[in-house]
């Protein structure tokens, strides 16, 4: 990553869209010349698996996460265990999206439920992030998720709730993912969100073709645009874009191994107009932030070093 030009992940998109069908080339090149190196498509029932896996092993930026989506629970669910069974022998990084829906009520609520906790059970059985979606009805996820020993790993995308509830979600673990449609004109809660979520704990997606951000609302959405929405973030957070790109491309990393590996051990680091030097382990403070206590990841820099660095090796960092 470099200061003109950092990159940038897209963590949830459905690349499988006929809106994509014809030009999915094209969509591709424009992703990688805005610098969006990574992209996880995401499969909405069994059979669209078949079709992101595709797409996931001719691009090498694209990998792909698999479950049947809250709306399908009653058409398609009974190819669940079809679709868990492409976990054993296909690369699939995420188990997803599911959750519940009640805006639409397109299945059952019992359904949903039932399709809810066949998912979570996969993500525990797999150790894979759960990826959640959840629309009118904040409180039932939770207390499905609550009703578990263990709490599985994951993210709520293309986050809906309120800052309270973001906070719920904060403290059960999970990633926050914001989407284009932070950027719309009557979004202020959801930019309040953005302005509260840690930055160790949040990512951006476009949700494509779904949702596509100011100045491109209106046009099909592509991962290419996931920039505006970093942006805004950036915007709402009050930190440089180069923060947002760097902290949201390493947490994509660090919860579905996507993108590149970000460097371990760093000496020397920027975080917006300041340089930093992580020079010693023997540090006797005990600052509530600091990676002995917390993650070992810094605004997207892992500053976990095996020795000390010396003199020589501080001076070139």
């Amino acid at each position: 990553m470099n200061a003109m030009h950092p990159y940038l992940v897209d963590s949830h998109a459905h690349l499988d869209s006929r809106d994509f069908e014809r030009q999915l080339d094209d969509v591709i090149a424009r992703t990688r010349q805005a610098g969006v190196v990574a992209v996880l498509t995401i499969a909405t029932s069994y059979d669209e698996t078949h079709r992101n896996l595709e797409i996931a092993r001719r691009y090498d930026a694209v990998s792909a996460a698999a479950g049947i989506h809250p709306n399908y629970a009653a058409e398609k669910f009974d190819r669940f265990a079809d679709l868990a069974a492409l976990f054993e022998t296909e690369p699939l990084v995420g188990v997803g999206e599911t959750g519940l829906d009640f805006y639409r009520d397109y299945a059952p609520r019992n359904m949903q439920e039932q399709a809810f906790r066949a998912h979570i059970e996969l993500a525990l059985e797999r150790d894979l992030p759960l990826i959640i979606h959840v629309r009118d009805a904040h409180d039932e996820v939770l207390a499905v998720l609550d009703s578990y020993r263990e709490m599985p790993k994951g993210v709520f995308h293309c986050f809906s709730g309120t800052a309270d509830y973001a906070e719920e979600v904060l403290k059960r673990g999970f990633f926050i993912s914001i989407a284009g449609n932070v950027t719309f004109k009557k979004a202020d809660s959801l930019r309040a969100v953005a302005a509260a979520v840690p930055l160790g704990r949040l990512l951006v997606e476009t949700d494509c073709p779904y949702l596509a951000p100011v100045p491109k609302r209106g046009r099909t959405n592509e991962p290419a645009f996931v920039r505006y929405t970093a942006e805004k973030v950036a915007e709402c957070l009050g930190v440089p874009f180069e923060d947002v790109a760097r902290s949201t491309s390493t947490n994509a990393w660090r919860l579905f191994g996507i993108g590149p590996e970000p460097p371990s051990g760093v000496i020397a680091y920027r975080i917006s107009d300041n340089i930093y030097l992580n020079i010693t382990n023997r540090c006797p403070n005990a600052c509530p932030w600091c990676v002995r206590f917390r993650s070992p990841y810094i605004r997207g820099y892992n500053l976990v070093i095996e020795s000390e660095p010396d003199f020589d090796e501080i001076i070139k960092a």
